[in-house]
Formats: structure tokens, sequence, C-alpha cells
């Protein structure tokens, strides 16, 4: 099992390699990171959004994703549905075990 900072490195490098391919500086908003026997999930916006509060620099289409804490992979859920969906979907082994790092290289 990853330690928790283990995780977090994996969620940095995800939302760094994301802001290259978007050309925009994005941060994960720490403070909405939900904590799960399995791993962590976690929320990004825009730096601007998240750490200054710009409200005109809010981005859609920010899809919430988990770092599996067993294999460090990266499971990204999406955004038209509660987040309470997306997770019930994966503790029952419904949500797709799909990673987007590999789009990223």
């Amino acid at each position: 099992m990853l330690a928790e900072q283990e995780v977090i490195e994996i969620a940095k490098d995800y939302i760094k390699k994301l802001s290259q391919k978007w050309e925009i500086e994005l941060t994960i908003a720490e403070k909405r990171s939900i904590q799960k026997e399995y791993g962590v999930m976690f929320y990004f916006n825009s730096k601007k959004f998240v750490e200054d509060k710009i409200e005109k620099a809010k981005l859609i289409g920010c899809s919430p994703f988990l770092v599996d804490n067993k294999t460090g992979k990266i499971i990204v859920f999406g955004t038209n549905r509660s987040i309470d969906y997306y997770i019930q979907e994966y503790e029952a082994g419904r949500w797709p075990d799909i990673t987007r790092l590999s789009d990223l290289e």
C-alpha cells in the first residue's frame, strides 16, 4: 500500500501533466479531497480559482479523480453527477478502471 504522501505526489504529477496539456496552471483543491480506505479522491481547477478565489477563472470539466493507494492508478470520474454516485459506482465495481495519464504523455 502506498503512503499518503506517495498518493499525493501521484496526484500532483497528474495535475502537472494536465496543466501542460491544457496550457493553464492547475492545482489540487486540497481541502476538498476525500479520503477512502482504497485511496484519495481529488478535485482540481485553475490555480487562480482554487487559491485566489477568482470566480471568472473557474474551469468547467475538471473531473475529480481517485488515486488508488494499492496500485497508484488514477481513476477519472465525471462531472455530471454527484460525487456520491461516482463513489458508489466505483465501490460496486461498476466504474471503468480508466486512467488518462497515458493520454498526457
